[in-house]
């Protein structure tokens, strides 16, 4: 009886093996997904629209290309701060922001680069809405984050884990018969940052810019931030970035006015007023202690984040956004620039304790303007 038992498990584990072992072998070589990969010829093919599973090719290509900048944040950075860029030299650097991605998810991305890369800045972009250690990024799974020098023989055995899966089955085979999708180039072909052809399908699969305005605006007054327990989670992330001599630039993202409008009308502007305040202190404590630490805000009212949208202007598109809850590259760049010293621009204001209420009462002026000289913009989100 005892010799049939184990004549079974023997046969049936066998088998299993027999079944799985190449079902793994195809999954790993084609890799749909792009989860190892980094420097190879899979990273020029097309794929859809949708990134899937973007947090398992970027935590690993981190840790193959070891890059020495670093930005993270949400789908707002992924899509316009460029890695291709002079102001860092000929320092690498990695886009490693996430679509969707809340404060949790950020600071769990800087706490793998920074186990697995030399990292000397992190660019880390924020907004209060998403101000939250909620999941944002449900394919991030925290299993992915560096946790000891093993990791690459620790992330070998994930990746085989996750090449037997039923959906990664269907999409290699997919791949390979041309219906998986061919729009746009994986962002880790572009070292992390979003490809704009990705974000114009998504916008045109909506009805085009026009109608991606309102959605947007809605999506961005829903989040849960700012919470408390993501301030004290930042607070943790710039004092372990010092400890390691690494510099941290936070950035408040310059979101269309609209969506400042939308937090406004919501009620949510006094919560993000004292949430900058929280910024500036924790920068200016950070400083104190030695940290090279700065905050600036590119958010509210100014000549980029007032562009009219297609309902007020006629324009099918804008200059400054594709939407207006993301931004374009050239505002990006002009991000980096203001960070960096770079440029000669006054676009973004350093958050300091000092200025911060001079800073806030002239963007509350702003907002008055704001409604007086665009009465459309105003209408739509008032009425929202």
């Amino acid at each position: 009886m005892r010799t049939d038992w184990q004549s079974y498990v023997s046969s049936f584990c066998g088998v299993s093996l027999a079944l799985v072992t190449p079902v793994a072998a195809f999954n790993y070589y084609v890799d749909p997904y792009l989860i190892h990969q980094w420097n190879t010829p899979h990273l020029q093919r097309l794929l859809p629209g949708r990134e899937k599973l973007s947090p398992w090719g970027k935590t690993y290509a981190l840790a193959r290309f070891r890059p020495e900048i670093l930005y993270v944040g949400n789908s707002r950075t992924e899509l316009a701060l460029p890695a291709a860029t002079a102001v860092f030299g000929p320092r690498r650097v990695f886009n490693a922001a996430l679509s969707g991605a809340t404060l949790g998810d950020a600071a769990a991305m800087v706490r793998h680069a920074a186990a697995v890369s030399p990292l000397e800045l992190v660019v880390w972009g924020i907004d209060a809405p998403s101000f939250s250690l909620e999941v944002g990024n449900t394919d991030f799974d925290r299993a992915l984050v560096a946790t000891d020098r093993f990791y690459l023989l620790r992330r070998a055995l994930i990746n085989l884990k996750r090449a037997i899966s039923v959906d990664m089955t269907l999409d290699s085979v997919r791949l390979l018969r041309g219906t998986f999708g061919a729009v746009c180039q994986s962002s880790l072909s572009l070292y992390g940052q979003r490809d704009g052809r990705c974000v114009r399908d998504r916008i045109d699969n909506l009805g085009g810019t026009s109608a991606a305005i309102l959605p947007r605006v809605r999506d961005f007054a829903r989040g849960l931030g700012p919470a408390a327990d993501a301030m004290r989670e930042l607070d943790l992330s710039a004092s372990s970035l010092c400890r390691a001599g690494i510099g941290l630039r936070l950035y408040i993202n310059p979101t269309h006015a609209m969506t400042m409008d939308a937090l406004y009308w919501s009620g949510k502007w006094a919560a993000m007023e004292s949430w900058q305040r929280q910024l500036a202190a924790l920068a200016e404590r950070s400083r104190r202690q030695g940290c090279d630490v700065r905050v600036f805000d590119f958010s509210g009212f100014n000549e980029i984040t007032t562009e009219h949208p297609p309902q007020a202007s006629g324009v099918a598109e804008m200059r400054n956004y594709w939407e207006t809850s993301h931004y374009r590259e050239n505002v990006g760049r002009m991000i980096l620039d203001r960070l960096t010293g770079a440029g000669t621009g006054q676009f973004g204001v350093e958050l300091l304790p000092a200025t911060l209420a001079a800073h806030q009462a002239a963007q509350r002026l702003a907002r008055s303007r704001y409604h007086r000289d665009h009465p459309i913009e105003t209408g739509m989100v008032s009425r929202r």
